[in-house]
């Protein structure tokens, strides 16, 4: 049995070596095209080479989706940070920057660096608060093609829309005959304000030549006034005026005997704290600063020519009717209400609570100012107030309410106070 396999072995081998060597060209050519022709295991080879192109698909479209999330949760947090820095009156851009960074998780080493590269920045123009981020995230499937890191940019603008103020700027309360007096010279620009006169009598204001009232409305009670040329944006007569705002609610504090100061006083700057100042004349052209809280002014305080005055954070009172500030011109103000306590939003008021007993009124004087900024209310309601000279209100926020009031001349920029009911809505815009 074995010689005779071994017999067929060698027979075949014999028959291929015979083959082979009488046409060893055409055997290697058919065995070739055989192998050609062959499709046993080819799949896997032609599968491994168009897998190259869906596999770079694949990292592409898993890189575009991880962006697509990113830059939805960056806009988002952008977002947030501009209506956050629309809603804070005091520091918009600060506000802004602050919850970018709190919701980011952004430390302040990292905001600085990208804010210094101006890849972060938020800007504050009239009426729009906007922001741009841009941020590097490193990409999930990093490749050739797509390349390691990505550039993720977004944009976000809130636009700002004030209303006009709820309440009015100034009230005339008087039912008098010319309760209002606006005589040459005497300009406002407020736009977004109302003055309101609550007199029914002939004439309830005179408007002379030369007046100009950019207002949102001059709403007089009574029909019957005299007007002698000037411009005033609307006049309506017949109007429904608003009552009295601060009557009744504001606390009126008890006067200390004894004074801070009083008499005359020399020198070129006095810091006052708060408390009783009684008879005060500053004499020259001082610096007077008021610290911050009540100052309650007894008799009258004299301010000369040219003096400087720092009032941030104070409420002055008047207990009395010979209680008053005169200012003798070329005055520089800066005075403004406090924030907190109870004399919160007023910046200036006289004893309310004798009207029914003694309803008495007593002249108050503004002289000509060089440059004053005010910021609050302002509560003089058994005052005939008279503004002379040119007096220089610029960027203002006040609510006055006077029994009367006579303009000579002014300049007055202001608006009403946001607390009084003007309002600022806004909205995301881009």
């Amino acid at each position: 049995m074995r010689q005779d396999g071994e017999a067929a072995q060698n027979e075949g081998t014999a028959e291929v070596k015979g083959l082979f060597a009488a046409k060893p060209i055409a055997w290697i050519r058919d065995r070739t095209r055989a192998f050609g022709a062959s499709r046993a295991g080819n799949i896997a080879v032609y599968f491994a080479l168009s897998s190259l192109p869906l596999l770079a698909g694949i990292a592409l479209a898993v890189d575009y989706a991880d962006a697509l999330n990113k830059k939805s949760e960056l806009q988002s947090y952008l977002d947030g940070a501009v209506l956050t820095g629309a809603a804070d009156a005091q520091d918009p851009t600060g506000a802004a920057k602050n919850f970018f960074m709190q919701t980011t998780g952004m430390s302040a080493e990292d905001y600085a660096d990208l804010s210094g590269k101006g890849r972060i920045k938020f800007v504050l123009n009239d009426n729009t608060l906007a922001g741009t981020v841009t941020q590097t995230f490193a990409r999930p499937i990093q490749s050739v093609v797509g390349g390691s890191h990505v550039d993720i940019s977004v944009a976000a603008q809130v636009r700002l829309r004030k209303s006009a103020a709820q309440g009015p700027c100034i009230t005339v309360l008087a039912n008098s005959g010319q309760a209002l007096l606006l005589n040459s010279g005497a300009k406002m620009d407020a736009p977004d304000c109302e003055v309101h006169v609550h007199s029914t009598k002939d004439p309830a204001f005179i408007m002379n030549a030369g007046v100009d009232l950019k207002i949102a409305k001059l709403c007089v009670k009574g029909t019957k006034y005299i007007k002698n040329g000037g411009t005033v944006t609307k006049l309506e007569t017949g109007c429904t005026v608003a009552s009295d705002p601060y009557f009744g609610k504001i606390a009126e504090p008890t006067v200390p005997t004894n004074c801070q100061t009083s008499g005359a006083k020399d020198g070129t700057t006095h810091t006052l704290n708060p408390g009783a100042h009684c008879w005060v004349n500053f004499n020259g052209n001082p610096t007077i600063t008021f610290k911050p809280g009540l100052h309650i002014i007894r008799g009258s305080m004299n301010i000369n020519n040219g003096s400087t005055v720092n009032a941030e954070g104070v409420t002055f009172y008047f207990p009395d009717r010979d209680s008053k500030i005169q200012a003798n011109g070329a005055l520089t103000m800066k005075a403004t209400a406090p924030t907190s306590g109870t004399y919160k939003g007023i910046l200036m008021f006289e004893k309310w609570s004798d009207a029914a007993s003694n309803p008495w009124t007593q002249q108050y004087v503004f002289n000509g100012s060089k440059n004053e900024y005010l910021e609050g209310a302002i509560y003089l309601p058994f005052r005939d107030v008279t503004y002379n000279s040119t007096t220089n209100v610029s960027g203002s926020k006040i609510s006055m309410v006077v029994n009367t009031l006579i303009v000579n001349s002014a300049n007055w920029k202001y608006e009403g106070l946001t607390s009084g009911g003007g309002k600022t809505s806004f909205y995301l815009s881009r």
